[in-house]
């Protein structure tokens, strides 16, 4: 199959199946090309309802991920936050929908987010950080206009690239762990099982509860597990705190309760808020190195999502060619910059767009019902604001989980193989930073390699990451050593 016949035609079409369809269609399906994809708008309607189901718990995690204090001592407003999550996701997700034409839909990126939280937040202020997130779309735009986006991906091996994928997968897990209070920092040792060595207070018991009540419903196949989980845990918390078993002041994010109604108008404070420069104290090495990692969180996962779901949507042929692939591709690199002055975050496509898929929505129009979704829910956030962070935390810990079964793929039996793979993975929780995780692996993948004589295996690209990471590793004996401190 070509990418000339998935095309549609003005005359007579083909279905998918080898039938034809006949001209005359309304304009809903002609724009979209609903009828020669084989499908139509009750599927389309049907598969962006799953979609957004499968997904919607990023408006809780993500305001859960990013509210932390910056360099300054500021934090973001949750409502805030929620607003700039759906909007982000709307308009990314309307954009696929209407230009892509594809059944993709895009949220904030659990590992963009994350990094924003733990590496750059710390060290400069929110509106920086956003900055960054503007700047690492951009990037991703430009590589994928310059066509340099499928080569970067086909130079990094592709057990990097899966570890990239686990170690995000552990880092989220363990955001979720510590933000639910089941891990703690401990006195005698780094980390510990509560805040004493034992779990402390309704709350956390709730997030146990809820954690293992998505995985069941995970393992019976149930559709949506996810939200499902968190909704059930949430009315949980809602009758438990209403019946005064918990203490008000055990909620870390407050207690679950409706203040005021439940529709209100959005928060757009965060809109707009984005800085450039103003990095003196951090260095240029240092805002090149959270570019460069925050262009890693979210490039892998995208073409290898868009090729996957596209696949399964009988889009793409035998060689992952695909209608709108490189409009997908360049919508999903303005979701960083989009995210950044929304202030949530870089958007990413989601890989549960492969619920609606299986639902049979194959167009654009799938997508357009998910961004509408997520554009109504811009005015329900005091209602989405009711999650408890214990409650929400147990959906970091499953998204981790799903991260993590990327393990399979790796070929353990090779050292060339399991050695980095394993230092990218561990090095990530560890550390607290992405950036080191990734810096691990590839420094040990060249020295491995060459250890074994197969130095021409590694390429240009990876030595030059190599040598980058090893400056990045060393920079503080450099700059002494240069009498820079």
């Amino acid at each position: 199959m070509t990418q000339q016949s998935l095309e549609p035609r003005n005359t007579a079409e083909d279905a998918g199946d080898g039938t034809r369809v006949p001209a005359g269609r309304s304009w809903l399906d002609r724009y979209f090309h609903i009828s020669p994809r084989g499908s139509s708008i009750a599927r389309e309607v049907r598969g962006g309802v799953t979609t957004f189901m499968a997904m919607a718990y990023i408006l809780l995690l993500n305001p859960l991920i990013l509210s932390g204090e910056d360099a300054a001592g500021n934090t973001l407003g949750q409502q805030a936050l929620i607003t700039a999550t759906a909007f982000a996701a709307a308009l990314t997700t309307l954009l696929m929908g209407f230009v892509g034409k594809v059944p993709l839909a895009l949220a904030a990126g659990l590992s963009v987010s994350g990094v924003l939280a733990s590496q750059v937040a710390p060290r400069m202020t929110w509106p920086q950080a956003m900055g960054m997130c503007v700047m690492y779309g951009v990037v991703i735009m430009l590589l994928v206009v310059t066509g340099l986006r499928e080569m970067i991906m086909n130079a990094i091996p592709l057990a990097l690239k899966h570890a990239i994928t686990m170690g995000i997968g552990l880092f989220i897990a363990l955001i979720g762990f510590y933000k639910a209070g089941f891990v703690h920092r401990g006195e005698a040792t780094p980390v510990s099982l509560g805040p004493t060595g034992e779990l402390a207070g309704w709350p956390v018991l709730l997030f146990a509860v809820t954690l293992l009540a998505i995985f069941m419903l995970q393992a019976r196949g149930v559709p949506g597990a996810i939200l499902i989980g968190v909704v059930g845990g949430t009315v949980l918390a809602v009758v438990l705190n209403a019946l005064g078993v918990i203490d008000p002041k055990q909620w870390a994010s407050g207690a679950p309760e409706l203040h005021g109604g439940a529709v209100s108008m959005p928060d757009f404070s965060l809109f707009g808020h984005v800085e450039f420069g103003g990095w003196g104290e951090v260095g240029a090495m240092t805002v090149g190195m959270i570019v460069f990692t925050l262009v890693l969180a979210g490039f892998f996962d995208a073409m290898a999502t868009i090729i996957g779901v596209g696949t399964e949507a009988r889009l793409a042929d035998d060689k992952g060619r695909m209608p709108g692939l490189s409009k997908a591709l360049f919508i999903d690199g303005a979701g960083g910059a989009i995210g950044g002055v929304s202030g949530a975050s870089g958007q990413t496509v989601f890989v549960e767009s492969a619920t609606g898929v299986g639902e049979g929505a194959r167009t654009g129009l799938s997508s357009v019902v998910t961004g509408l979704l997520f554009a109504a829910c811009l005015f329900f956030t005091p209602l989405t604001a009711i999650v408890p962070g214990e409650v929400a935390a147990a959906a970091l810990v499953v998204i981790g989980a799903m991260m993590m079964m990327n393990a399979r793929h790796v070929d353990w039996a090779d050292r060339a193989t399991a050695i980095p793979v394993f230092l990218t993975v561990v090095i990530m929780p560890f550390t607290y930073s992405i950036t080191a995780g990734v810096a691990g692996g590839v420094i040990s993948y060249a020295a491995v390699k060459a250890a074994q004589g197969r130095a021409r295996e590694i390429g240009a690209f990876m030595w030059g990451l190599t040598v980058i990471f090893l400056v990045y590793f060393a920079l503080d004996p450099i700059e002494s050593w240069l009498g820079v401190h």
